[in-house]
């Protein structure tokens, strides 16, 4: 697409094929890291949100972010077991592994299309692992500090929690008001889609390259600058 006709918006089939390349791009560059996964959803009948109309979301459940690292050393707490494949790749240690630990809060996020504003829209939830969920202010405490001065400053995001549109359970969410304007501007930027027009491939790697930031997972370079 010619980055300047485009809105920053992706249709609901669009939305599918860039989440095919991501999860592909994930399970490539991510080996060592739990993959992403599209859970199926039956359409609606009647009545549903048009958002149903894409028959599924991403998912990564289960996860420990980068939040309960030390963050001078860029770590995240793994239990013996996992030690091994948290090493393997020191400059990806800070995304997101599976882990057995008990006192810190697991993490569930999906990335759903939302058809009002035609962008994705990450929904999550927090929990121990007794199954006790986390409310605001106990995940607003539990975000790096780079996370928490993201919300503060950012004029474009800020969490709100409402129903989750396909498990009809209270999640909270990133708005998705101004994702956009942003996204756009963060292609327009770039030379080359400049020179050669959008690459729906790559919309949701870019998305989440900046919204992940938000909750504490970090997209590594390596995965941004591979073709």
């Amino acid at each position: 697409m010619d980055i300047l006709s485009w809105d920053g918006t992706l249709s609901s089939g669009d939305f599918r094929l860039a989440a095919c390349a991501f999860m592909q791009k994930w399970k490539s560059v991510m080996s060592a890291f739990p993959p992403w996964s599209w859970v199926p959803c039956p359409k609606q009948p009647w009545g549903a949100s048009a958002s149903h109309d894409v028959e599924g979301y991403l998912s990564l459940e289960n996860i420990i972010l980068s939040c309960y690292a030390q963050e001078e050393h860029d770590e995240i707490s793994c239990p013996q077991k996992e030690e091994t494949s948290c090493s393997e790749k020191e400059e990806l240690i800070d995304i997101a592994t599976l882990s057995n630990c008990s006192k810190v809060p697991y993490y569930d996020l999906h990335i759903i299309y939302s058809a009002s504003y035609r962008v994705p829209v990450l929904f999550f939830r927090a929990y121990y692992s007794d199954g006790e969920p986390l409310g605001f202010n106990a995940i607003e405490k539990d975000l790096p500090a780079h996370s928490a001065k993201a919300l503060l400053d950012s004029k474009w995001t800020f969490i709100t929690q409402e129903e989750h549109p396909y498990l009809n359970r209270p999640w909270f969410k990133l708005h998705p008001c101004g994702t956009s304007e942003w996204m756009k501007l963060l292609f327009h930027v770039d030379v080359s889609v400049a020179k050669n027009g959008v690459t729906i491939e790559l919309y949701l790697l870019s998305w989440l390259s900046v919204v992940g930031q938000v909750v504490g997972l970090r997209i590594p370079l390596e995965m941004l600058n591979q073709p």
